[in-house]
């Protein structure tokens, strides 16, 4: 259907093998699929090392900004005279560095989960269910593309759904909105989320990303 495209695409599987490399063709009923991708399926599994290890990226309410382990191992960077240091803050941001509360050092932020979990869906449609990694590290359990894709989508509905003690992790310690029956039904779309707790944080009408969940939530169908 796209016949300029298609075109481009045989000369650079043609004239460039270092980018024919990162293109899986699979056969199918209405013929050739492509999947077009920096990561091929040799690499996706380092990646995904770190990114569904619970010490590193994986949190229990989605995936982190930036890895817990520089919790206590700081990225510092010397510039002349002067050391600047990152590290992870799973909450707002404890200086003015980089925006302030703008923080992207720790937290959750839909937009980039959705997209993983998205990736990951796209993945397994190419791999099948026997391409198999394990999730998360450390637990000797080997789960399929899209099995995790949907246990991150659980990680991330959780926020706003309410757990065995009848508690919304977005709330966090708001009393008001956790327990009275004027608010606790309200349910507000933050801007971004702790990365421990799953507490809503920054600014909480952003149904422009955060809005994704219901997207999430569809798939689920999951109630609460």
């Amino acid at each position: 259907r796209f016949p300029a495209f298609r075109r481009r695409l045989r000369w650079f599987l043609d004239h460039r093998p270092d980018f024919a490399q990162n293109v899986t063709t699979v056969p199918t009923e209405r013929g050739p699929r492509r999947l077009l991708s920096l990561v091929n399926a040799d690499r996706l599994p380092k990646i995904l090392s770190y990114l569904l290890d619970e010490a590193e990226f994986l949190s229990e309410h989605g995936v982190r900004s930036l890895s817990r382990y520089h919790a206590e191992h700081p990225y510092e960077l010397a510039v002349g005279n002067e050391r600047y240091r990152v590290e992870y803050e799973p909450a707002e941001s404890r200086t003015g560095t980089f925006g302030g509360n703008s923080n992207w050092r720790g937290p959750i932020w839909f937009p980039v989960n959705f997209l993983i979990i998205e990736s990951l869906q796209k993945f397994h449609h190419f791999l099948g269910d026997n391409y198999r990694v394990e999730f998360p590290k450390g637990s000797g359990e080997l789960r399929n593309l899209w099995e995790i894709s949907a246990s991150l989508s659980r990680r991330l509905s959780r926020i706003f759904l309410r757990d065995e003690k009848g508690r919304r992790p977005v709330f966090g310690s708001r009393e008001k909105l956790q327990t009275d029956p004027h608010f606790r039904d309200y349910v507000q779309f933050f801007e971004y989320f702790h990365g421990e707790t799953g507490e809503g944080l920054g600014a909480s009408h952003q149904t422009g990303w955060t809005g994704l969940v219901a997207k999430l939530l569809e798939q689920s169908g999951e109630r609460r």
